[in-house]
């Protein structure tokens, strides 16, 4: 089994991405709505948090456990995969989309928005440099110059979407001030750093331009995992298929059912449950 887990629904939008790709397998989804948002809180807090949800999903059974919220990727990835040495698998969201953006950028002006917490971790701008060589360097043989990185933290966007006011006015005047700084900075790939952002990725796009490459976090995971598969056939292996899915909250049932269903674009049946 899969298991996937955020600090509350945009976690949903990576597991939709899975199960577009992946349908045969059985998947285990935990938001921790009693604890979100993750993005203003300690990287102390936010490990001891990770390291419960991920302990909750493996007593569950699931042998590879998404950590689908970004913040959680940058802060606590590494403590929680040395904590289980690999059992179970646990894997985030972060570097595929850095690996994705350094594929994608042709001039080495990459752009990340995200919540305030993931911006001010600096771990996109770290993994960005760290597969700098590897991605872009390689693909650009002429390049001397480094990746130039843009960030801009866009602590409201999160709350407009889950109270769905994705449409709205005042949404997108707060979106366009948020985009300002990274058109001025002329950057030709965006990465969408926070699980919540693909619900606006048509208007994003549409603001950036068609010069601009807008990537999904949450589709990079996706779309990272086949490679990984082929790398770690034990891993495939040891999946069960039989396309189970089980969702559970930390709190508010039904106003986990409801906003739940609209990031995963499909009806869901929650279960309460503690950590």
């Amino acid at each position: 089994m899969i298991g996937i887990f955020d600090s509350g629904f945009g976690g949903l939008t990576v597991m939709r991405e899975y199960l577009r790709k992946y349908p045969k397998y059985d998947y285990m989804y935990l938001g921790d709505q009693a604890n979100m948002p993750y993005g203003s809180r300690s990287t102390e807090y936010v490990n001891k948090l990770v390291v419960q949800n991920v302990d909750f999903l493996a007593k569950k059974g699931c042998k590879l456990i998404i950590v689908a919220c970004n913040t959680a990727s940058a802060d606590a990835l590494r403590h929680v995969q040395q904590i289980y040495k690999g059992k179970p698998t646990i894997l985030g969201v972060l570097v595929p989309a850095c690996e994705e953006a350094l594929r994608a950028t042709k001039f080495g002006r990459i752009g990340v928005i995200g919540t305030r917490g993931t911006v001010n971790s600096g771990a996109y701008e770290r993994e960005l440099k760290k597969y700098e060589s590897k991605y872009y360097k390689s693909k650009n043989k002429r390049a001397e110059k480094k990746i130039r990185i843009t960030q801009n933290a866009c602590p409201l966007l999160a709350p407009f979407v889950e109270e769905g006011m994705i449409k709205a006015t005042v949404t997108r005047m707060m979106l366009r001030t948020y985009l300002r700084p990274l058109r001025h900075a002329h950057i030709d790939t965006l990465i969408l750093g926070c699980t919540h952002y693909p619900l606006l990725q048509k208007e994003i796009v549409r603001m950036m331009g068609k010069q601009v490459n807008v990537l999904s976090s949450a589709k990079a995971g996706a779309d990272a995992i086949e490679s990984y598969f082929e790398r770690h056939p034990d891993v495939e292996k040891n999946l069960s298929r039989s396309g189970k899915r089980i969702y559970y909250t930390t709190d508010n049932v039904e106003r986990f059912e409801m906003l739940g269903s609209r990031f995963l674009g499909e009806k869901i049946v929650g279960e309460k449950v503690e950590i």
